[in-house]
């Protein structure tokens, strides 16, 4: 590992003490490393850096000469950081200063160790899937970040009334969700608003995808796996003329007559494992199954 980028967002200089010990950490393995524009600005201004250091503001600022970008943040930076990564192939590891963290999943104490483990080269790697969006009649807001990592959600806009979201998958008509909205969420987003709104926890390596109804006015709908190389088609029923869709964190508006398209990604993410790191024990650690009592006998 010889040449890295690193990312935040703007309530990253709340983790200072984090930030100096990843440059003291990276300066200490002789690991040349870019910020993100943004982030060296905040860090600049609040004089938690003084050294001048490369930096990055764009997609088209990193390559494939990177062997890695950093994340300092928790999961929502880490979706974030992605559209900087894209198809280029540069692993992304999260240093964790935000709550959850299932994506960022190295703590604020084990920084320096994950550094070590990651110059020793004592790592795996994740490959994780992406959806993609299209649209019919096309949406200019869709047309160069229109993937997720997480998941893609249909979702009401200025009522409180339902909508209803047409669900055809490879071309066969499935159902009408009736319900506030509609998740289609990814192995990586399983674990987010999808698991939320009771859907299942997917495993990171498995080639499925999950559509989960928000809040469904029909009890008896219920979230499902499908494969991840399912063509899946949307059309939307709305009181208003108007409905959301997002992608991860990223919020667009579309006429309602707007027919959705969605697939499977032609890239996949890659995550940085450290080895003192499994997405079962994240699984545990995070959901707090191991809690329970009668389980601490068994560990």
């Amino acid at each position: 590992m010889k040449k890295v980028a690193i990312y935040g967002q703007s309530y990253t200089v709340h983790a200072a003490k984090e930030i100096k010990l990843l440059i003291a950490s990276l300066e200490k393995n002789n690991i040349v490393f870019f910020l993100e524009k943004n982030l060296y600005g905040l860090l600049k201004e609040h004089k938690i850096i003084q050294k001048k250091y490369p930096e990055f503001s764009s997609f088209s600022d990193l390559n494939n000469s990177f062997d890695l970008l950093f994340s300092i943040g928790g999961d929502g930076t880490i979706l974030r950081a992605v559209t900087y990564v894209r198809d280029l192939d540069i692993p992304v590891l999260g240093i964790n200063t935000g709550r959850l963290g299932f994506l960022a999943n190295v703590k604020k104490d084990e920084i320096e160790s994950a550094i070590d483990l990651l110059v020793k080269g004592k790592y795996d790697t994740q490959e994780r899937t992406l959806l993609q969006v299209s649209t019919e009649p096309k949406n200019k807001d869709l047309d160069e970040l229109n993937f997720a990592l997480n998941e893609i959600t249909i979702a009401r806009k200025n009522t409180t009334s339902m909508i209803g979201v047409k669900t055809f998958l490879n071309q066969e008509y499935l159902t009408n969700y009736w319900a506030d909205g509609l998740i289609i969420a990814t192995p990586t987003g399983s674990t987010g608003y999808s698991l939320s709104c009771q859907g299942p926890v997917i495993s990171p390596n498995s080639k499925n995808l999950v559509i989960t109804p928000i809040a469904p006015h029909n009890l008896n709908a219920r979230p499902m796996v499908i494969p991840d190389d399912t063509q899946i088609k949307l059309e939307i029923d709305a009181r208003e003329k108007d409905f959301l869709i997002s992608l991860d964190s990223r919020i667009v508006t579309l006429p309602k007559e707007t027919k959705v398209f969605l697939k499977k990604a032609s890239f996949t993410i890659r995550t940085i494992i450290p080895k003192n790191q499994t997405f079962l024990k994240t699984l545990r650690t995070k959901l707090l199954w191991g809690e329970d009592t009668r389980n601490q006998s068994n560990q």
